[in-house]
Parts: structure tokens; sequence; C-alpha cells
């Protein structure tokens, strides 16, 4: 948008476009017709369509040609053409607008006097226009008077009021920075004030009067000064009380590509990388592709060092680190390579005498909490810098601790399991609150700090207030729920269900949303995972020994990952690299997922390749 240098040229750009639509010949037309001799060009009207002519000839006339039988011939060729020439339809003269609003944007007026003199288009209504140019220059009283003219074009005619209060309100302002406060005190009392509109604004406005510097009132009023920058923002507000036939909305090509860009990639179904809504980053030359193989679907790495069953593996908070815990009695923390994103072993935590099925990080990525399977009765909680055991929980031997969640303080979590045990314990294994007949099969703390979610074995979801003793059901399926994990907004619940599969839920509207397709899932404990940017994505094991990944918005796998021999037990996506992603599963080994490894010949292949292609 043009400011204050646009003045008078935009003046006669826009009574220019308003004869070339009208066919009038009045005191505008020669107005357009002196701004198109800017480029050369002297505009005429034939029937309300407008023909451009070069120093007096036709347009149409034969090249170095001035004599009356050429210039006759010429005007009957021209006759003939704008006869034949197709009306413009209301999506092609939108189009027209929205190309002459860019550039206008980027200074080309001229261009755009061209433009619409050749289509016969009209940028904006000239009321809108004189509206426009007097808000610009700040001539308060002329813009007021112009809003009784725009009161016949608009939808709503009580809106003028709104519009008149944004007027007042920035001649108040600007009065107030420079000095004038009399004036800017009669703006309040005299206009503002009757208009008996917003009065909570005006009180707001009025306490302004006590500022002492110019600094001062453009801080408080979080307003950035007299000029061109708090004017835009102005003729912004003001244009949405406007129909668009009369003024266009702001920057409103620009909003289109915009659009345009998020939906393409919004259903590119392997797009994983952060969204960026600036276009200055995408070419809008080419449809969005993202390409399979750059996604965690290969095999990067496989860690061996467990000697039996890997049943948990779960990456830290801030990705660096990867927990994993087998049958084999251990844990081992891996260490993520920022660069090369390899993993390496840190330590072995030791002493699980009955495994370790489940692991959770503290939400500082401190500790570390190892729970074991249905007949363990013992809770260990390892300090994961130190290496060091700080906690080992066994309230009793007839427990069966196999959850467990961290609160989101940090310094307190919940633990349970299906013979009845569902405690609130402090860091040092101190029981806080207990909830008594609750047969816990997972948990998980929601980020209010009071609620907890628990699956127990009626097959539902409810959700534990420790504060207030209260419960509520939240979902309830029709076979055994064998794990659930949330989404980062706490919206969202993802189900391993038996002989179901992987089932997504609506925690806020407690409605089921989606049912994945392809998992195998019978009665084992199988752990899914939300991954990627802005978590898009879904990961599960299968009982057939593969990792399934869903799009979050397709019931259909996008992928299916081969490489394991055993039931794929658990899978973690890591929260800080969306490219990174780990398996563990029955044949002892945990997998490293992460993008095809880079060849020449990617970038062509990426090129030509659909997004929703399911090829391996």
């Amino acid at each position: 948008m043009q400011a204050n240098g646009a003045g008078q040229g935009q003046d006669s750009e826009l009574s220019c476009l308003n004869s070339a639509q009208n066919g009038e010949s009045s005191s505008s037309s020669s107005s357009a017709a002196v701004g198109a001799h800017s480029n050369g060009l002297i505009s005429s009207t034939n029937n309300g369509n407008s023909v451009s002519t070069n120093n007096g000839a036709l347009a149409g006339a034969a090249s170095g040609t001035s004599s009356a039988s050429s210039a006759s011939a010429s005007s009957s060729e021209v006759g003939y053409t704008m006869k034949k020439k197709k009306r413009l339809s209301q999506s092609e003269e939108d189009v027209i607008r929205l190309i002459g609003q860019h550039l206008h944007g980027l200074g080309l007026n001229q261009t755009v006097d061209l433009l619409m003199q050749e289509s016969g288009c009209r940028l904006e209504h000239p009321a809108a226009t004189k509206f426009r140019n007097h808000v610009m220059d700040g001539e308060w009283d002329k813009a007021e008077n112009d809003l009784n003219e725009l009161k016949a074009l608009m939808l709503s005619p009580n809106a003028i009021v709104r519009m008149k209060f944004l007027l007042l309100q920035q001649k108040y302002l600007e009065y107030l920075e420079d000095g004038k406060v009399l004036d800017a005190l009669q703006v309040l009392r005299g206009e503002l004030t009757p208009l008996k509109y917003n009065t909570d604004r005006i009180h707001v406005l009025s306490g302004y009067l006590m500022c002492s510097h110019a600094e001062d009132l453009r801080a408080k009023a979080e307003w950035e000064g007299k000029g061109t920058t708090s004017r835009c923002k102005l003729l912004d507000k003001l244009q949405t009380y406007l129909p668009p036939t009369v003024m266009l909305p702001p920057r409103r090509l620009q909003t289109l590509l915009r659009q345009a860009v998020e939906l393409q990639r919004d259903r590119c179904l392997y797009h994983n990388t952060k969204l960026d809504s600036s276009l200055d980053s995408v070419s809008l030359l080419l449809d969005h592709v993202c390409s399979r193989k750059q996604f965690p679907c290969s095999t990067q790495q496989i860690l061996t060092e467990h000697c039996n069953e890997v049943w948990f593996c779960k990456f830290s908070n801030d990705g660096t680190k990867l927990a994993t815990g087998s049958k084999d009695t251990t844990v081992i923390i891996w260490q993520v390579d920022p660069d090369t994103h390899q993993l390496k072993l840190l330590k072995t935590l030791e002493g699980h005498a009955y495994g370790v099925s489940y692991l959770a990080w503290s939400p500082d990525d401190t500790y570390l909490i190892a729970c074991g399977p249905d007949d363990c009765s013992e809770l260990w909680l390892w300090n994961v810098q130190t290496g060091e055991l700080r906690t080992k929980m066994s309230q009793s031997h007839e427990d069966s601790l196999t959850s467990v969640a961290w609160n989101p303080d940090g310094k307190r979590f919940v633990t349970g399991g299906q013979r009845g045990q569902f405690y609130q314990c402090d860091l040092d294994g101190n029981l806080l609150d207990s909830w008594e007949g609750v047969r816990v099969q997972c948990l998980w703390c929601l980020s209010d700090g009071r609620t907890v979610l628990a699956s127990d074995t009626h097959q539902r979801i409810r959700g534990y207030n420790f504060e207030d003793l209260t419960d509520r059901n939240i979902v309830q399926e029709d076979h055994p729920i064998m794990s659930f994990t949330v989404s980062k907004n706490g919206r969202l619940a993802l189900l391993n269900v038996a002989t179901q599969g992987v089932h997504l839920w609506d925690l806020q509207d407690r409605v089921l949303v989606r049912k994945y397709q392809g998992v195998t899932q019978g009665f084992y404990t199988i752990h899914s995972c939300f991954g990627g940017h802005n978590e898009d994505f879904i990961a599960s094991g299968s009982e057939d020994h593969k990792v399934y990944i869903w799009h979050k918005r397709s019931e259909l796998p996008i992928a299916e990952l081969s490489g394991h021999t055993r039931t794929v037990n658990c899978v973690s996506w890591n929260p800080v690299l969306p490219g990174l992603m780990a398996s563990a599963s029955d044949d002892g080994t945990v997998r490293v997922w992460g993008p095809a490894p880079f060849l020449d010949t990617q970038g062509l292949e990426a090129f030509n390749e659909n997004c929703s292609n399911m090829d391996s």
C-alpha cells in the first residue's frame, strides 16, 4: 500500500480507472489522460471499453502510417476487435483487481493504470479511493465526510459508527503526540463521546492525556505514532467494514497464495519440517512435494547391546537421549549425537530382577522411572546424570507397579497396576495419596497438574482429580485398552486396543476420531506414539514384526517399516529431531530409523514423486 508519497498520482490513477470502467468523459477522463501521458499513452473509451492510442494515433494503425485512410481502416479493425472481445467473467475481474492491488503495493502505479485501462476493470470504488487518500494524508474532516458517501455502499450502515470511532481515535492520538492537548480534548469530548460507542475505550483514551511525552504515549497506547505505519494499520481495520467490491482486503493476493501453500503442505502426507508461513521460503512455480525418502523410513542403526526381548524405548524430552528397557533386567541410556544423529551407549542401569517394561522421563530429564511386568511390585527412580538409584519404591509385595506418569511439576509421580494399586508419591517414594480399587493398565498426567488419566480393566479411560477426589469417565472402548499416550496439547489420546489396533480419541469432545488400519494387535502390550513436527504423525509397533506410520488424518498407513523379526513392542519418535525414530522388539534389538541415505538423484526423484505415493 502506498503512503503519503502516492498522493496526487493516486488520484489521477484511480480516476482513470473509474473512467475506463464507466465510459465517462467527465473531468476524471481528462485526469486519466494526463496520468496516462506519463507512459506516452492517451486513453479514450469505446462503448465503455478503453482503447489505448500512441501519440494520438489509434493503437491498431500500421506502424509508420498517419493517413486518414489508415486511421479509418484501423478504427474499423479496432471496433471489430472490441465487438469480438469476450466480456470478462466475475472471477477474471477479481484476478485482475488482485494483480492490480499487488502491483500497486509494489509501487508500479503506471502499470496498474495500463492494466485497468486495457481490461476495463476498476481497482476500487472512487469513493473508497478518495477515502483512502484522505486517511493516508491525515485529512480527518474530509475522511469523515467520505463516510457519508460510503454509507450507501455498505452492507451494514451501523458500521459507520465504528469506522468513525476508529478515525477519531487516530485523530485524537495524533493531536496528543503533536502536543495539541486542547484539540485532543475537544475530539474526546465533542466528537468521540457523543458517538456513545465503546465507552470503556474512551475511558482508556482519556487516560492518555496524562502522558508526559510522545514516547510515553506510544508505549502506553501500543501505537506506532503519527505517520504511514499507523495509518496503514488504521486503513486495514476500516476496510473490514467495507464490501470487497468497494475496497479490496489488504494484501489479498498474498493471503490467497499463503493459504494455497499451507493447504498443499497440509495435504502432503510426508511433510515433516517446520511450517514457515513466509512466501519467501517457497517457490510458487511448483506444487509442494515432500519425498518419502526424507521421512524416517530407513534403518540407520541396529542397537544390539540388550541380550533379551526389548520391551520399551523412550526418547528424553530434550531429544538428546534414548532409554531402553529389556527383559534382560537392564535399562540402557543412549546418547544422541546432535550432528550425525547416531546413538552411542552412555550408561547401563542394572538390577531390575523382573525386567523393565515401562520407562518415564521426568519433565526436566533429570530422573528416569522404571517399572516392571505384572508380577513386579517395585518401582525404580534413577538419577540419569549420575547413574545413581535415588529411590526404590515398594509399598507391598502383593502390589503390581507396571505403569507410571510424572506430574508436570517434576516433584511428584503417579504409579499403579492391575492388582488395584493407584498411588501418588514424591521423589523419595513417600505415599502422598492413593485411590482404592482402580486396576490400572496405563497412566498419564495432564498439564493442569491435577488430573490423572488411567486406563483400567473395564476397557475405559477415566480422569481422576487427586485434589478434590473426583473422577469421571472419558473414554469407553469395547475391548481392553493395552496402552495409551496423549498429545502435547492434551487434546488427543492414542490407544492401542486389543484385537482392534490403534484408535485416536478426542479427549475434550470424548469421541472416537479415527481407527488406523494395518497394524496387527492381539493381547500383547504395544506402545504407539505421536511424532513429527506438530505431532502430525502416528507410529506404532505390531505383532507382524513391522512398524506402521500414519498421517494423523489418514486411516491408511503411509509407511510400513520392515526389519524386526519378532513383535515390535514400542515405538518412540524423537520430540526434537522429527526425522529420528526408535523401535524396540522381542528380537532383542532396537532399530533407529531416519531418512534414506542421500543420493545424487534424490532431488530429481523428490521433484517427480507424488506425496500420496505408497511405494516403499
